[in-house]
């Protein structure tokens, strides 16, 4: 195996200074374009990068900067809070101006992105911020009022292939390699249109090539990725086994497992929210009315998780993820509700019985409707026996209370109530 003799990545080994030395975006960076003008006039203005992963986000950012010869700070949104970005801002301050990249800047809450208004209203900081979501949504009006945003297209195979090439050409330890792609495909695919990815993984199947020519092929690079990376790739199927074992695990009362699972999550960079509306759907789904308390604290846990954002937010998913795993389950809630659609879609639009239909006209009075309605708290317990289904379904038990301490009172009260028309 050949290693390289640098520690820094590929990626990052070959990172373009240059704005002449950039592939893709060409409908920001072309001669004439936008930011092609903005770098060459050396004047910039707040600015947010928007598109998926691996397009030139940081590294446009890195170039207007030095454009700019101005101290040039960066912030990940994943482990910097308000005592980052005040810390940047006094420094700026005392440089009289300086330019701040914030990479993924939707990972900021309300909070956070306020900390910045003044600084960047003053001119105190131009701020270029990059984000893989929709920044109408994940960042504040008042900052996007501000800020311009620039969509980053997803890269072309061309733009793929020509960065290979590139790296091919000019890295000096890939140069000595006698690298040569004969098939194209696995390494596209499994870089799935992310540059870094892709260039990584280039590094990563050459080094693990012997031989004085190193011929890359699909069929390399395929065993090269499933005996040599251990990646959480947030689009692609590892995402998707992990949060399976995360809501099983939870599911599975093991708090163990789950709070792992979560761990590889957070390390991994997901979004937070994806991982809190998963919770707030199991707390249902799983443990529904054995423990209702769940649903509220996994509703508060999604808040709160809106409100803080990373680092901090860890403790309280992890705090919700516990609670959930260690809590009795019932999935009775979620089979009563598959029941009753499935009955709906067999029996179709059966007729709302006469005496619970609305009366808000005399019409409707004089066609009984609502006539018979007997109103339970005028009967002793709050309960009398009438009919809510429609006659085709009378009798229809939909609900059948879970096997659990919560449950077993519920059940105890609806055998009292409906004696033996619903078996309970």
């Amino acid at each position: 195996m050949q290693i390289p003799s640098s520690n820094i990545p590929l990626a990052e080994r070959m990172r373009p200074k240059m704005l002449e030395e950039f592939i893709g975006q060409e409908h920001l960076v072309a001669p004439g374009k936008v930011l092609e003008q903005m770098i060459h006039g050396r004047k910039a203005h707040s600015m947010i990068f928007w598109g998926p992963p691996g397009v030139g986000k940081t590294t446009l950012a890195q170039i207007v900067a030095r454009s700019l010869d101005m101290p040039f700070f960066t912030l990940s949104a994943i482990d910097s809070g308000v005592k980052e970005v005040r810390a940047v801002i006094e420094q700026a301050k005392k440089a009289g101006h300086a330019l701040l990249f914030i990479d993924e800047i939707h990972r900021f809450n309300k909070g956070q992105q306020d900390s910045l208004l003044s600084a960047v209203e003053k001119g105190i900081l131009t701020l270029i911020g990059a984000t893989t979501e929709n920044p109408s949504f994940e960042v504040i009006s008042a900052l996007l009022s501000r800020c311009q945003v620039y969509v980053l297209r997803s890269l072309s195979e061309e733009d793929l292939k020509a960065l290979v090439n590139q790296a091919i050409e000019k890295d000096e330890w890939l140069r000595r390699q006698n690298v040569q792609i004969k098939e194209w495909g696995a390494l596209l695919q499994l870089s799935g249109g992310d540059a870094r990815k892709l260039l990584n993984l280039l590094e990563l199947v050459t080094s693990a090539m012997q031989g004085p020519q190193r011929e890359i092929n699909n069929a390399i690079v395929q065993d090269v990725v499933q005996n040599k990376m251990a990646l959480y790739d947030k689009a692609g199927e590892q995402h998707y086994d992990i949060i399976s074992a995360f809501i099983k695990s939870m599911r599975g009362s093991d708090p163990n497992a789950a709070v792992y699972w979560l761990a590889r999550m957070i390390e991994g960079g997901e979004d937070p929210k994806f991982i809190a509306r998963r919770m707030v759907i199991l707390a249902s789904e799983d443990i529904g009315n054995a423990n209702p308390n769940a649903l509220l604290l996994a509703t508060s846990c999604f808040q709160a998780v809106e409100l803080i954002g990373y680092p901090e937010c860890r403790i309280i998913l992890a705090q919700t993820v516990t609670y959930l795993a260690s809590s009795p389950k019932s999935n009775a809630a979620y089979m009563a509700i598959s029941k009753a659609q499935q009955l709906v879609n067999k029996t179709g639009d059966l007729p709302v019985p006469l005496h619970i239909r609305n009366a808000p006209t005399g019409l409707m009075k004089n066609m009984d409707y609502g006539k018979g309605y007997k109103y339970a708290h005028d009967f002793p317990g709050n309960f009398t026996e009438q009919e809510f289904l429609p006659e085709k379904i009378s009798g229809t038990k939909l609900y059948e209370p879970g096997n659990n301490a919560a449950e077993a009172r519920m059940l105890e009260y609806l055998r009292n109530c409906w004696k033996e028309k619903y078996n309970y």
